[in-house]
């Protein structure tokens, strides 16, 4: 064999290893930092994420690894059928899971958000364990995983046996949420649930002396109204609802956003009222407020 033959060949050989390179590293790599996000509502609704329409319900599809603002928009014809709204994180390598049932206002409306993401701590070799960790909106629901009460929410279940399991979440006067997991040891399971008002409930229920939400934060404020001003913290939807009265069974008037900052008109079991347009004024949480300093 010549020479220039095997200069050649040694050279394609070359080229073959630096285009195996160029795939593994880079596209390879790039498709890595993606994960899958799939997306159910009824009825039918528009998905926009950081504001933007990207499609409509079920949306099942790979979307970059990253914080996002979910937006669900009702169809026009579903004019009686209230938004929805919250921050998301999709993982890379993993699966984000909404699934929403849209109501006629926000206290009507349920639905579920769940991810997968590698346990804080190092997993014991040999481990068959997981971990689970609940949040509900409102706050303060009885957590049972397979029929055996393990809390109140928010809570991180730990040492949970690998496999399927039935996680639900119970709270007087709302709903029950009943959603099948499976637990893999080494990872954590997220589940955000939220539960909507039990319409057999008299419309009177209140629930503001048995949730966390009714009751002050250490970011709230105390004092005399009137002379005090608030900030408004960021909370999981990206904004805070503003409601007809302190419980968060009361009718959603409007919402306000994180930075926002307001003079306190009256203070009840951890809620603040303020003017939040002018001539209009409304009820929000002292768990997501602080006092200016």
């Amino acid at each position: 064999m010549g020479m220039k033959k095997k200069v050649g060949i040694l050279l394609l050989l070359l080229l073959g290893f630096f285009l195996f390179v160029v795939v593994r590293f880079f596209i390879l790599e790039t498709q890595n930092t993606f994960g899958e996000l799939s997306i159910a509502a009824s009825p039918g609704a528009t998905v926009f994420i950081n504001n933007v329409a990207i499609g409509k319900v079920p949306f099942d599809d790979k979307y970059k690894a990253g914080e996002y603002l979910l937006k669900l928009i009702p169809e026009e014809n579903a004019t009686q059928t209230a938004s929805w709204q919250r921050k998301i994180i999709v993982r890379k390598r993993s699966r984000t899971a909404v699934s929403v049932e849209l109501g006629s206002s926000d206290i009507s409306t349920a639905g579920n958000v769940f991810d997968i993401a590698k346990t804080d701590t190092p997993t014991p070799l040999g481990s068959e364990k997981g971990e689970v960790n609940i949040e509900t909106e409102p706050t303060g629901a009885i957590i049972y995983l397979d029929n055996d009460e393990k809390g109140v929410s928010p809570a991180i279940l730990s040492n949970i046996p690998k496999g399927d399991h039935e996680l639900s979440v119970i709270m007087p006067g709302f709903l029950r949420r009943t959603q099948k997991i499976i637990a893999v040891p080494g990872y954590r399971v997220n589940a955000y649930m939220k539960l909507s008002v039990d319409p057999v409930e008299s419309p009177t229920f209140k629930i503001v002396d048995t949730i966390k939400d009714a009751t002050p934060s250490s970011g709230a404020i105390s004092g005399a109204p009137g002379n005090q001003t608030i900030v408004v913290k960021g909370t999981p939807e990206g904004t805070l609802n503003v409601r007809e009265d302190a419980t968060v069974t009361a009718s959603k008037s409007a919402t306000v956003n994180e930075g926002d900052k307001y003079t306190v008109i009256e203070e009840k079991n951890g809620w603040f009222k303020i003017e939040y347009i002018s001539g209009k004024q409304g009820w929000i949480s002292g768990q997501y407020t602080k006092k200016q300093e």
